[in-house]
């Protein structure tokens, strides 16, 4: 005989129920935490006490309540995870909108003696700006990592000053895309991209560089002697995608002649149509004196320059870019012989 049910809460299951509940246990695909409940409820459907059913399936009889009374007053919707709303907010969206609207805002305008924000300090602010009653540094990082906003980093920049920027950033582009005043370049037309990398150092280093072995990085000893400096000119053909480089022991007139000299004295550019050198406004190749000095030497040559203070429309600096972070760095050589060759043998390479 079953023991008498100690529960207010009797179950009566009707065929459909038994069988849905059975079905469930059954499927292999079924949540553990489900076929749990549903063997509960079956046992308990059997008569078996909460003490029984919690002894047989190795849970805490109060677990049995709990099924038990959701299966009597829900049925079998009973069993499914209830809603979880979670921690109610602390914060309003009105709130997070203002911390993130305050961290694009620089600290000099809220008259705090700061450079940029970091997230304590913007914590800090929301309090006292009255924004909020409290706040912790993280929460802040959390909200602005959501938007990407890292105000404690900066980046330096130019901001372009020459009225003519767009016409003369127009020349260049369209050399790029092989345009010259609204024509196609022609197959005899060619663009050398050019300028000068100064100051590039001999430095000795009081003891060899060491290679980079198992679990250890290069090492690169700090203390060095100087053995002078030398500048690299360059000129890369944008399209055909040839350099052209020397070494001088300084940037100037001279040096930058002999590099275009160099350039225009070889096929295919010796008996070009034209070829047009973009050039910033160094002091090598500056003003309107440039562009006469470089007609009367070369006639198919042509100056363009980049505007004031955007030299990094210049393509070469990719070129030169490259050179600083695979040849020059970090700077290990004898001396100027040695950087020279290393130069001349990577731009062969």
């Amino acid at each position: 005989m079953p023991m008498p049910p100690t529960s207010p809460y009797v179950i009566a299951l009707d065929p459909d129920e038994r069988g849905a509940l059975q079905a469930l246990t059954r499927r292999p695909t079924s949540a553990y935490r489900l076929v749990l409940r549903a063997r509960i409820v079956l046992a308990a459907a059997d008569g078996a006490t909460n003490t029984a059913i919690a002894a047989r399936h190795g849970v805490h009889v109060d677990t049995v309540r709990k099924w038990r009374r959701r299966f009597w007053q829900r049925r079998l919707e009973g069993l499914a995870d209830a809603d979880r709303p979670g921690r109610p907010p602390v914060f309003t969206p009105v709130q997070q909108a203002q911390v993130k609207a305050l961290a694009c805002e620089l600290p000099a305008d809220h008259g705090v003696p700061l450079s940029r924000w970091s997230a304590a300090e913007l914590a800090g602010e929301a309090v006292t700006a009255g924004i909020v009653a409290e706040i912790s540094a993280s929460t802040v990082a959390r909200w602005l990592a959501a938007d990407v906003i890292k105000p404690w980093q900066h980046r330096s920049w130019i901001f372009p000053r020459g009225p003519d920027f767009a016409a003369k950033a127009h020349r260049v582009l369209d050399l790029y895309a092989r345009t010259w005043q609204g024509q196609a370049l022609g197959a005899d037309d060619f663009v050398i991209s050019a300028d000068e990398k100064t100051s590039i150092q001999a430095r000795c280093r009081c003891h060899p560089t060491l290679p980079p072995g198992r679990s250890r990085l290069m090492r690169v000893e700090h203390e060095y002697d100087r053995g002078g400096a030398l500048a690299y000119l360059a000129a890369l053909d944008v399209h055909r995608g040839k350099v052209y480089g020397r070494c001088e022991p300084t940037t100037g007139l001279a040096p930058f002649a002999r590099l275009v000299e160099q350039v225009m004295t070889r096929e295919p550019y010796a008996s070009a149509r034209r070829v047009f050198w973009i050039v910033d406004n160094g002091s090598s190749h500056r003003g309107q004196a440039s562009i006469d000095r470089m007609t009367a030497a070369w006639p198919t040559a042509t100056v363009v320059h980049t505007p004031l203070h955007a030299s990094w429309l210049n393509q070469v600096e990719i070129y030169f870019s490259i050179v600083q972070r695979k040849v020059v760095t970090p700077n290990d050589f004898y001396d100027l012989a040695d950087v020279a060759n290393r130069l001349e043998a990577f731009n062969d390479h």
